[in-house]
């Protein structure tokens, strides 16, 4: 491999988005959740003084989208303040929640702590069985009500919804509330048995309904007013450029080349997996990781400022070297698009550089 081969194989490392768990305590127990269970507190979260370390760090290093999430993050005391620093340094501050903490006044807070978006989980079409995901009687309705809250106050708002063998046959119902709603955004994210996650494992759908449902968020995407985006589903990515291909070759190549615009426009076009790439993970005791589901130490903020781990950190130095990926993932021509979920990959093989196990995908390359 020349030395060109080898560079073009190396993916951009710009940082464009970071999940932070500022607080490990929830008010939920959600089966699927990397948290470990209710409540806390938990010994060794970050200080609001070093936290707002961490954030000066990560401005140094570039604008990324700040997710806070836990947990819940509304049970740490100093969310507001967090959100209103991050904000005065020119970072995008949005909020990950289960909903059932919000009310009129805690919206207003948060809008005027800088927080441009709120992320609402529903996993559920109805009462019994988004509750019984959550593993709180009561979670629906709460949700619902923190949902008018933010439509009261003028809070933009996205659904997200963790795809389960439970809750498959209720994606297209659960779509549709989300519009019903007023979401701005409906995102998916496909269930990784990692961490508590473990414990569902028989929850995750195969890889054949996998790939069906990651066809049917396309089609969706066809007649669809909101944004849509798959999370911790790479093959989307494969998927999407598979289905724009055929519309471009379709008869009525005008129609269809027009329904492509819309499509793009509609879904959220980043990369399959990104984590090392332009996302990572913080934990609540600071460690830096690939992402929530990848439970590797790549670096830890109470030693290293969040530059040096970013840039020097040899895992992510890894993955963003696509001419380290082995089996199909390696030698597919979806790689840069796609790159296989790591923590799935980790999970089976203990190797996050190993090939994705639940893709049903044959490259045309030949090993």
């Amino acid at each position: 491999m020349t030395t060109e081969d080898k560079s073009s194989l190396i993916l951009p490392h710009t940082i464009r988005m970071i999940a932070w768990e500022i607080t490990r305590s929830c008010n939920l127990a959600c089966k699927h959740c990397r948290a470990s269970a209710l409540h806390g507190p938990y010994p060794g979260e970050l200080s609001a003084e070093k936290a707002m370390q961490v954030i000066d760090e990560i401005a140094a290093v570039g604008k990324p989208v700040i997710i806070l999430t836990g947990g819940e993050p509304l049970l740490r005391d100093d969310v507001y303040d967090l959100a209103s620093y991050g904000d005065s340094r020119g970072l995008r501050m949005v909020l990950a929640t289960n909903g059932t903490l919000m009310s009129d006044a805690i919206v207003r807070k948060l809008i005027d702590s800088g927080i441009k978006r709120v992320s609402v989980s529903i996993d559920g079409a109805d009462a019994a069985s988004h509750d019984a995901f959550r593993g709180v009687p009561g979670a629906f309705a709460g949700t619902m009500q923190g949902i008018e809250s933010m439509k009261r106050v003028g809070m933009e708002f996205q659904i997200n919804t963790t795809i389960t063998r439970g809750n498959l046959d209720q994606m297209q119902a659960i779509h549709d509330l989300a519009h019903h709603v007023g979401s701005a955004a409906h995102h998916i994210f496909l269930l990784v048995p990692t961490g508590r996650g473990k414990e569902m494992a028989d929850q995750e759908i195969s890889p054949l309904q996998y790939e069906e449902t990651l066809d049917w968020f396309f089609d969706t995407g066809l007649a669809c007013s909101m944004q849509l985006k798959a999370t911790c589903a790479p093959h989307y990515y494969r998927i999407f450029h598979q289905r724009q291909k055929e519309l471009d070759g379709s008869s009525g190549r005008m129609a269809a080349a027009e329904r492509t615009r819309d499509v793009r426009s509609l879904h959220s076009m980043t990369r399959g997996c990104m984590g090392g790439s332009s996302f990572c993970f913080i934990s609540h005791t600071g460690q830096v990781q690939p992402c929530g589901y990848l439970d590797l130490d790549c670096g830890q903020l109470k030693e290293n400022s969040f530059g040096e781990i970013w840039e020097n950190s040899k895992i992510f130095q890894d993955l963003r070297d696509l001419s380290l990926y082995k089996g199909k993932c390696g030698r597919c021509e979806f790689l840069k698009v796609c790159g296989g979920c790591r923590a799935r990959a980790y999970e089976a093989t203990g190797d996050y550089l190993a090939e994705e196990p639940y893709c049903i995908y044959e490259p045309k390359k030949l090993a």
